[in-house]
């Protein structure tokens, strides 16, 4: 157990082992910042929870000084990330709450939503379909609070090839989009 204070005023009080941290414990910055929790050779290792002065802060895993494994963090606005990291990223399957109240829940690659997913808004709108590079890309459904429905191809976030329409009565009609606008209905 022991403390040390580094040139540029950052504190490290905790456990140590062959003079590098090692068990638990408490590095805090000049800046306000904070980490606690698990050590392994002078990297955060195992749980722990780090803290910044604008609020925001990370629980969960670390491995080799980085977020890796399952942990929540929170933005200085409230929003919130629930789910995997790797390697200090976004990654894996996990649950993002905007702070405004939109909602994603699905599947993510290096900070971005790709993959399966489903993505709802205050107003009842909302999205279950496929991503890439944090948009509507590949198949997916559309819903809007009134009960009209797209089922069909995205592109790029947008309506593109063929695809369903259903009124809010339930009436089906099939066609094709480009970009976001309906081209042509097709018969049958």
């Amino acid at each position: 157990m022991g403390r040390l204070i580094h040139a540029d005023g950052d504190v490290y009080e905790g456990d140590w082992k062959d003079d590098k941290a090692h068990g638990q414990g408490v590095y805090t910055h000049t800046d306000g910042s904070r980490y606690e929790g698990s050590w392994k050779e002078d990297k955060q290792h195992g749980f722990g929870i780090e803290r910044w002065p604008d609020n925001a802060s990370y629980e969960g895993q670390y491995e080799q000084g980085k977020k890796h494994g399952k942990g929540k963090f929170t933005w200085a606005d409230n929003s919130t990330y629930n789910g995997d990291f790797l390697d200090n990223n976004i990654h894996g399957k996990g649950i993002y709450e905007w702070s405004d109240g939109r909602i994603y829940n699905g599947e993510w690659a290096n900070n971005k939503m790709e993959g399966k997913g489903t993505f709802t808004w205050p107003d009842g709108r909302k999205y279950v379909g496929d991503y890439v590079d944090d948009m509507k890309q590949g198949q997916g459904t559309f819903e809007w609070p009134d009960g009209r429905k797209y089922i069909g191809n995205w592109d790029k976030g947008k309506q593109h090839g063929r695809g369903m329409y259903v009124s809010a009565k339930g009436d089906e009609k099939h066609g094709e989009w480009e970009h976001g606008k309906r081209i042509r209905w097709i018969d049958g």
